[in-house]
């Protein structure tokens, strides 16, 4: 079985490019699941921030630690965590 994964990535600050921001995280979630499908969407936070809201599909049996703990050493990321786990249907 898989499970759709929705992680929020925060920028370290409002001057932080988001597109390559986008690719770095899409390049971890990627090297971790070469198969996975993903959809990123930018939500408005405060002030100009936006946060990264990325939804990728991942096997049950695995944690989201690893992929949490890759996308929050890349630079520029301030934080990044899973907000929602939903075990995918199909």
């Amino acid at each position: 079985m898989s499970m759709v994964v929705t992680l929020k990535v925060m920028p370290s600050g409002v001057d932080v490019d988001l597109q390559a921001l986008t690719s770095k995280v899409l390049g971890v979630i990627k090297e971790l699941y070469p198969k996975t499908e993903t959809r990123v969407e930018e939500q408005p936070i405060a002030f100009g921030l936006k946060a990264l809201i990325i939804k990728f599909v991942m096997p049950e049996t695995e944690s989201t630690d690893a992929v949490e703990e890759k996308v929050r050493s890349i630079e520029n990321i301030e934080s990044a965590e899973v907000i929602d786990l939903r075990r995918a249907v199909g």
